[in-house]
């Protein structure tokens, strides 16, 4: 099936391992050029080198999504190298579940800084360049607790919230621009963070114990996540905008 992304130009948040590595090999694999960035140039040139040995076209910028000067000179970059952006994927974050009486302020504002500012500060800055370009595609990884949270999940619930409203308002903002908004509100997926929660017990009794609480009886795949990513960018989904898609297995109580 032809997905209509071959020339595309790409940019994936958090692109050195995981779920977005996963998502640039599947974009590249369908012909569009995607840019990875995160902040250690060392993981990210593994992962390009990755990419470009099953023939894909990449380019890793090492920048820290938290700061806007690092935000400017990225899509700088891009549209100095191919004078246009078409898709944003703004997959950059890390899982933070606590209390609330274990979070200070600084906590709060770290995982608002990443998960919140600057998926807003990505969408401000590269909005221009998709209305320039006719159209475009957005979409911001979220997890079902933004929908449905529970006890001792903060501040992630709280910043995953903030990201579904941001994605329902923008999508109705800039639709006139065929600009698609979506989310992807990810469960359970085998990843590299995972991997490194594993310590020393092996990863597959963490992902089969993790399993157990999932209807589907499996924690997920990143090339799940890729496929959808893929699908959600494509001309396959045009009519698609200001929702959010679990992939959860069914975990999530909520539609």
């Amino acid at each position: 099936m032809d997905l209509g992304l071959n020339g595309k130009v790409a940019l994936i948040t958090g692109g050195s391992d995981g779920l977005g590595l996963a998502s640039a090999q599947r974009l590249t694999s369908e012909g569009a050029k995607v840019v990875i960035c995160a902040r250690r140039a060392d993981r990210l040139a593994d992962a390009a080198e990755l990419i470009r040995k099953a023939g894909g076209d990449v380019f890793p910028h090492a920048s820290d999504v938290t700061s806007a000067k690092d935000c400017e000179a990225l899509i700088k970059a891009i549209i100095d190298q191919f004078g246009a952006l078409d898709i944003l994927v703004n997959n950059a974050g890390a899982s933070a579940a606590f209390g609330l009486e274990a979070l200070d302020d600084a906590a709060w504002q770290a995982d608002f800084d990443l998960k919140v500012m600057s998926s807003a500060r990505l969408c401000r800055l590269a909005i221009p360049h998709l209305k320039a370009a006719g159209g475009g595609v957005i979409i911001n990884a979220a997890i079902g607790g933004g929908k449905a949270p529970t006890a001792m999940a903060l501040p992630t619930t709280v910043m995953r919230a903030a990201g579904l409203n941001l994605t329902k308002s923008l999508s109705a903002e800039f639709a006139a621009d065929q600009i698609r908004v979506n989310a992807i509100c990810i469960g359970l997926i085998k990843s590299a963070q995972w991997d490194r929660r594993a310590g020393d017990r092996p990863v597959d009794d963490l992902y089969s114990n993790m399993a157990k609480r999932i209807p589907l009886g499996r924690v997920g795949e990143a090339e799940e996540y890729a496929d959808l990513v893929a699908f959600l960018s494509s001309d396959r989904a045009r009519y698609i905008t200001g929702t959010a898609v679990n992939l959860d297995g069914g975990l999530c109580p909520t539609l």
